[in-house]
């Protein structure tokens, strides 16, 4: 049943006040829904910092930015790829040097349906290192700086999480095994999933100040298949994308932003469309299966990112 918080229509981003003083940081904001939320937070006059993997698409992007919001709009970019921890670190590093507050880290890029195993510069299954140890790195790097803020976190996560497994897989995490796309993708939503909703328990144990929520973007057209599937998964995908089926990047990007301004969000939800089959339609509360938050399997997958990530969190 749809979810009427927000009335027939749903959120969206009218339910915004003036941003003024407050700042964003995005990963993967130069494309797709990442840079649509950019868009919509720069039009309330918050700041926004990209955390992007190319330098030139970034230049790119802050300039389309400027032209729409003129050359004082507040935006960045800070150059970061999620499947090379090294840079995940010196990226923070910069964030820290130059950004005095964060009011919410949007957790905002993804690869998706690698089409043949590849492993990251740790020897992380691609999908699995970028999706999810390069983000769990990231909030780790930066999370008492957005507590400074009481901020926030948003994760991006995906519906595909109930595509695979439906459970993380810790005795071959990397795939060397029976490799396929569609089930290591679903796992790595699953995985940030997971992160975030036992961030979320031990935020409220430590009695820390930060608000944690997750959301996906829905079917939206988006660059996110296009740049990392298959050849016959990148044309399903076109094909589809003319259907009504799939909307538009601009409204994949309405939950993300919802999760970083809205208030009086519950924190154990997954918020995105609720329209048909939950994959379009006015932005709200959605159905959240509840293996996501198993707690056995939420405690293990930390403490395996952090043997995997080398990062202790303090909370």
């Amino acid at each position: 049943m749809a979810d009427k918080t927000f009335g027939a229509h749903g959120w969206t981003p009218e339910r915004i006040g003036r941003l003024e003083g407050k700042t964003f940081v995005i990963t993967g904001a130069n494309a797709g829904a990442g840079f649509q939320a950019a868009r919509t937070l720069l039009s309330k006059g918050a700041a926004v910092v990209m955390l992007n993997r190319s330098t030139e698409r970034s230049a790119e992007a802050v300039a389309k930015l400027k032209d729409e919001y003129g050359a004082a709009a507040q935006v960045s970019f800070v150059r970061m790829d999620l499947a090379d921890l090294d840079t995940v670190r010196s990226a923070a590093a910069e964030v820290l040097s130059d950004v005095p507050r964060i009011d919410a880290l949007i957790c905002n890029a993804a690869i998706a349906q690698v089409p043949s195993r590849q492993l990251t510069k740790a020897g992380h299954e691609s999908q699995l290192g970028t999706n999810h140890y390069g983000h769990f790195l990231l909030c780790g790097l930066l999370f008492d700086r957005i507590e400074e803020t009481a901020g926030r976190i948003a994760v991006v996560a995906s519906l595909g999480y109930k595509m695979g497994l439906r459970t993380i897989q810790f005795d071959d995490m990397n795939w060397d095994k029976n490799y396929r796309a569609n089930p290591a993708y679903s796992q790595s939503k699953l995985a940030q999933m997971m992160f975030a909703y036992e961030l979320q328990d031990r935020v409220a144990q430590a009695g820390k100040n930060v608000e944690v929520y997750v959301c996906h973007p829905g079917a939206s057209a988006t660059s996110l298949i296009s740049t990392s599937g298959g050849l016959m998964t990148r044309f399903t995908w076109w094909l589809m994308s003319k259907l009504p089926i799939v909307q538009t990047a601009e409204r994949g990007a309405y939950p993300e932003v919802m999760c970083a301004t809205e208030n009086g969000l519950e924190q154990r939800a997954l918020y995105g469309p609720t329209g048909r089959m939950e994959m379009v339609g006015p932005v709200g509360r959605g159905s959240l299966e509840p293996y996501a938050y198993d707690n056995a399997t939420m405690v293990k997958l930390w403490q395996r990112s952090e043997e995997e990530t080398g990062f202790h969190w303090a909370v």
